[in-house]
């Protein structure tokens, strides 16, 4: 009796509850296959859609590159999935990739997790469509012509050389990473929002602190209740909305006053055109656009930079290749050390910008991008159904890439040869692809073509930990935030 009672209990506590979450996780199965087009021939993609409702959303928050490196060698370069409350699919290789990037509005159309348009607002650049998207584009893109550039040259110059004259000056290290953000903060906010330098000093810390938060709850569970990421990720995001929305107001002033004294920074031209366009004007839209200026200008370039920082430590043959670069410019008498670069002389430095190509190859700053189908369509012999979202990858595409041969070795070289520059479309997509490419990212090539300048010039430096773990959250970013001793650099002036 002892006995039937044991095996009795052991059956209602252990084996029916794991039979009753397998069932439920195979209805669950059952349930969303359910909804793909049985007018398609094609079958859906390999992969399975984990727990219900949450599907493997916290695999992917946890786990990051582990979790996605195991996907694809178990499935391949398609396959399916269940991630931010959404049945998705996601796609990585040239000829895929080309696909969705290229299908914009007749396949697919952007569609950012719930967590993303709510934090960052449904009316942003990144998630708007047709003709708003196409004025707001043009309207940004006025801000990152080639004459706007020259004219933001000095003030990235300026806040690159205190920076580094600044860790040139500690005795201990420095961490990299935080240090690259809060620069490249800094940067951003002069450049694309017009503070001025005392307006970023007294709020720096606390709006830099307040986009940690939100950027850390960026990708969450669309859950809003109080402790979760998504409700801590908004009262941050509320946070930086009350200290833009003072200079928001002031710009809006000044352009009452009819002021045409300094070059126009990105989000004055967004209320310019807001202003000129037939729909009222909504401070909360300048206020999104403004918090996705600041995210996509200082985040993204912070990870790159981060990332040139370290595999130049690693790499010291590539170091001196960018000074005898600069150093032939110099003898060329288009550059003197220590004075104001220009548009002429950083386009001239075509190694340095392969350093920067090869650095955006190895360490694309954002993994990915999302879309959603907007109809059943095949890709690649695997049904893609309507309404199901898809992550077109960039980290993994160039992983996949054969025109990149020793993919794992740092040769900056290989951008060199004008057939690769030809033939790598699609195999390289750094800045994304097709209508919805990034509009920053001229002004993202110079801003880092300059550190590497003032770098290179200023400092040697070694990395304290050597080759560091990275990881994804959202953008990429070292483990041990890169630990870096940086001396003076004396030039051989012989």
């Amino acid at each position: 009796m002892g006995l039937y009672t044991l095996i009795v209990t052991f059956l209602c506590t252990i084996v029916l509850p794991v039979l009753l979450f397998l069932a439920a996780v195979k209805l669950w199965e059952m349930l969303l296959i359910r909804r793909v087009d049985p007018n398609c021939g094609s079958p859906l993609p390999p992969g399975t859609m984990g727990l219900p409702f949450i599907g493997e959303t916290l695999q992917l928050i946890l786990q990051r590159r582990k979790f996605l490196r195991m996907k694809r060698q178990k499935y391949g370069c398609i396959y399916k999935t269940h991630l931010f409350g959404n049945p998705t699919v996601r796609v990585m290789g040239a000829d895929n990739v080309r696909q969705i990037l290229l299908g914009e509005h007749k396949l697919v159309s952007v569609q950012w997790p719930a967590s993303v348009r709510a934090i960052l607002g449904s009316d942003t650049l990144s998630n708007v469509h047709g003709t708003q998207h196409k004025n707001k584009k043009k309207a940004i893109m006025r801000a990152f012509s080639r004459d706007a550039l020259e004219h933001y040259i000095p003030v990235i110059q300026e806040e690159v050389k205190s920076a580094i004259q600044d860790w040139l000056q500690r005795d201990t290290c420095v961490l990299v990473y935080p240090e690259m953000k809060r620069l490249m903060f800094r940067i951003a906010m002069r450049i694309l929002l017009g503070f001025e330098p005392e307006q970023i000093k007294t709020d720096e810390q606390e709006l830099v602190e307040a986009f940690e938060e939100m950027i850390k709850n960026l990708f969450s569970l669309p859950i809003d209740v109080p402790f979760s990421g998504l409700y801590r990720g908004l009262r941050a995001r509320n946070f930086i909305h009350s200290k833009i929305e003072e200079n928001i107001r002031k710009k809006i002033q000044d352009d009452d006053n009819e002021n045409e004294q300094k070059h126009k920074d990105a989000l004055q031209l967004l209320i310019e055109n807001s202003r000129r366009s037939d729909e009222p004007f909504s401070l909360q839209a300048m206020k999104e656009a403004a918090t996705e200026l600041l995210f996509g200008g200082h985040e993204t370039t912070a990870s790159t930079a981060t990332s040139l920082v370290m595999f130049l430590g690693l790499n010291s043959e590539v170091v001196q290749k960018v000074r005898e670069e600069i150093q032939e410019k110099v003898e060329m008498g288009m550059y003197s050390p220590g004075k104001t670069l220009s548009m002429e002389l950083l386009e001239q430095l075509k190694y340095a910008g392969c350093v920067i190509k090869e650095t955006l190859r190895i360490n694309p700053p954002v993994p990915g991008g999302f879309r959603v189908a907007l109809k059943t369509f095949e890709l690649n012999g695997y049904q893609i159904p309507k309404g199901w979202n898809v992550i077109y990858s960039i980290c993994d595409t160039h992983d996949v890439a054969e025109v990149f041969p020793n993919k794992d070795e740092f040769q900056p070289e290989r951008f060199m040869s004008k057939g690769l520059e030809d033939g790598s479309r699609f195999n390289y997509i750094p800045f994304g692809g097709g209508s919805r490419m990034c509009v920053g990212k001229e002004f993202a090539k110079v801003l880092l073509k300059i550190f590497l300048v003032e770098l290179t010039q200023q400092c040697n430096w070694i990395l304290s930990n050597g080759p560091p773990t990275m990881k994804t959250g959202p953008t990429v970013y070292p483990v041990d935030n890169l630990p870096t001793k940086f001396s003076s650099y004396v030039r051989n002036e012989s």
